[in-house]
């Protein structure tokens, strides 16, 4: 219910490129969110999702809550898997969009799951370096088989819990990271602190699922009001923050 009102709540305050007056944004409005070109990645990133969905492999998942603590082990179809635990057709192909657009090369993920989001960061720049973090052993695991049968190798696995990984991360910065698990307030402040030095001026951060709960987006208005934060743009599903320090601090709410 929170979700469904808060979603009634962005409908009425949100806007389009018209209601966009920053260049910077505006053309990341226009030239990326709302690009409608029909790119052959989008067939890739179909068919790994129906490979998934047909799938009729079963993981013993283990879920980790705030910090390392473990909050239950069970047996998952990775063919359902896919609609509950996955990015959505319609988020992967704006991962996809974003990484190309802004050319990144270096980019991290918080919460490899199955793998979609890795997959569209993947095509969207075949020379990238992508590290990709997952505290489920077995997810990892079978993650990493499917991108080996499909012959992508730009991606380096990490197993642990993201709090010990991000302090042995060795890139110095990167220019994306996508933030997708945790979905609490504590865990979200808490890696966007240890991560704002592997910031440079134009990296973007990506969080998913900012109003998945009251507390998340208590913790989306602590990152918006950061001081190393410019701009922010919320589409609600998928929203992303900025370094740039020649924008003026602005938050935008983008309907797409």
């Amino acid at each position: 219910m929170y979700q469904i009102i808060q979603y009634i709540k962005f409908l009425l305050s949100s806007t389009n490129q018209h209601g966009v007056h920053s260049p910077f944004v505006y053309n990341f409005v226009t030239k990326c969110l709302y690009d409608k070109e029909k790119y052959q990645a989008y067939i890739s990133l179909d068919n790994y999702r129906n490979t998934l969905k047909n799938s009729k492999v079963e993981l013993e998942v283990t879920d980790f809550g705030e910090g390392s603590k473990t909050l239950g082990n069970e047996v998952r179809k990775v063919s359902q898997m896919v609609s509950t635990s996955s990015s959505t057709k319609k988020e992967a192909k704006l991962l996809y969009r974003v990484a190309q657009y802004f050319k990144q090369e270096h980019v991290l993920e918080l919460g490899t799951s199955l793998g979609i989001g890795t997959y569209a960061f993947a095509l969207a720049n075949p020379n990238s370096k992508i590290t990709t973090i997952e505290g489920c052993n077995n997810t990892s695991n079978f993650t990493k088989s499917q991108f080996q049968n499909l012959g992508v190798n730009n991606i380096k696995f990490s197993i642990s819990a993201f709090a010990s990984e991000v302090e042995k991360l060795d890139q110095k910065h990167f220019d994306c990271i996508y933030f997708d698990g945790h979905h609490n307030k504590e865990a979200t402040i808490q890696y966007f602190e240890a991560l704002l030095p592997k910031a440079h001026n134009d990296s973007i951060f990506i969080f998913d699922d900012i109003y998945w709960s009251k507390e998340m987006t208590k913790a989306w208005e602590y990152i918006k009001s950061h001081s190393a934060v410019t701009v922010t743009v919320d589409c609600f599903y998928l929203s992303f923050v900025f370094f740039r320090k020649e924008q003026a601090k602005e938050h935008f709410k983008i309907r797409l």
